[in-house]
């Protein structure tokens, strides 16, 4: 049994979703502790201008070491109208925006407290657009090595993260050519039900 262990992150990316369709169990690590510049709560998009970073605005704490399920969102920030003026003059063009449009709006118009909250809702709503569906759970505590789980977890870090996919077609390819590896919306919107049969066809 392919069991892995794996970070929730913001609309994770292509890797994550490739891991997560090719395990029979997932667990979720819940017990570590928040890390700047990782995917933890940001996704890459594919904009007109190329690859493009939206962020999450946290509230920092004053303790050295946070963990990640206790992080809170900064709402001092509009920022989820930002990401979605984003992603739509990102993927408005796109094949599957407007078929998806209607049920991504809410997680942009919900007030989330914290980041995990937001974290595996968006893992949901990508979950369920996929027509993917797997059991998973969620540590309890953290362990720096583990050996009854493939470990994934080094895949929060973008620039740690080598997996190269096979190209698909992408709104600005002709402009810019293929950008390996954004969030799992960009796959969303760009090969719609044909995603899930792109995910389990790749190796990581």
């Amino acid at each position: 049994m392919n069991n892995i262990l794996i970070h929730p992150s913001y609309f994770p990316s292509i890797s994550h979703f490739a891991a997560i369709a090719n395990a029979d169990v997932v667990t979720f690590e819940m017990e570590d502790n928040f890390q700047k510049q990782t995917n933890r709560n940001r996704m890459f998009i594919y904009s007109p201008n190329g690859i493009q970073l939206l962020n999450v605005p946290i509230k920092h704490s004053k303790e050295r070491h946070q963990r990640i399920k206790e992080v809170k969102l900064e709402t001092a920030f509009d920022w989820q109208k930002q990401h979605f003026k984003s992603l739509e003059a990102a993927y408005r063009t796109s094949p599957f925006f407007e078929y998806f449009e209607d049920d991504i709006r809410p997680i942009f118009e919900k007030q989330h407290t914290f980041l995990m909250d937001l974290n595996m809702e968006t893992i949901a709503f990508a979950s369920k657009c996929l027509g993917l569906e797997f059991d998973y759970d969620e540590t309890t505590e953290y362990f720096h090595d583990v050996n009854d789980k493939t470990d994934f977890r080094k895949l929060i870090n973008g620039k740690k993260d080598a997996s190269v996919f096979e190209p698909y077609t992408q709104v600005f390819w002709e402009k810019h050519g293929f950008i390996n590896n954004l969030s799992i919306l960009d796959l969303l919107f760009n090969e719609g039900r044909y995603a899930l049969d792109y995910l389990r066809k790749q190796a990581l």
